[in-house]
């Protein structure tokens, strides 16, 4: 996995060179996105040098508030990055205008994607931390072209679970609607104290 993760980080930061990874030391340094001391610029990583124009990449799309790439190491021909032109290190730290913006073009851009490239249908997905698979800490939205039969996701293959309806599911379902709630309205209590 740590393999894995090292080779889609560097095919982002050096997306035109030699597939081969170099050693980890020769690769591997502090993130950029998570500044180590302040001489550190924050927002300089390889999304934040593609939107600069500071790295290359193979644009589709590019409005005010978002970027479309294909990505370096596609799961498929098509696989396409959305990324906003603002840094936001994780999905829950973006604004909600910025998500709205990203997603809005989903539809856009994937129908153009699917018919250049022949596919039956998209994912969408977004990694979100590190135990789900980011490695690039600027938020991004990934399209993944697919077809029928492409077995691209191991996990085609594995038999669905039919949910449980007992109680463990009804208190999973009561907490996380109680907590929805709870932010909710604390998002209402700062709205009143901005007026």
């Amino acid at each position: 996995m740590e393999a894995r993760r090292l080779a889609i980080l560097y095919s982002h930061l050096c997306p035109f060179r030699s597939a081969s990874v170099p050693s980890l030391s020769s690769i591997v340094s502090p993130s950029s996105c998570a500044p180590q001391s302040k001489e550190t610029f924050p927002h300089d990583c390889v999304f934040c040098q593609i939107i600069r124009g500071d790295s290359p990449a193979f644009k589709l799309y590019e409005d005010d508030m978002c970027l479309c790439i294909l990505d370096t190491r596609p799961l498929s021909p098509g696989h396409s990055l959305i990324i906003p032109k603002s840094h936001f290190p994780s999905l829950d730290t973006t604004p909600p205008s910025v998500v709205a913006a990203m997603c809005s073009k989903v539809p856009f851009i994937s129908n153009a994607i699917i018919k250049v490239t022949g596919a039956d249908s998209f994912n969408l997905l977004v990694n979100n931390g590190v135990a789900a698979g980011q490695v690039i800490f600027h938020t991004h939205i990934h399209i993944i072209p697919r077809k029928a039969g492409d077995c691209l996701w191991t996990s085609e293959s594995l038999h669905w679970r039919t949910l449980k309806v007992d109680q463990e599911t009804s208190g999973l379902a009561n907490r996380v609607r109680e907590l929805l709630l709870n932010i909710s309205e604390e998002n209402k209590d700062q709205v009143s104290t901005l007026s």
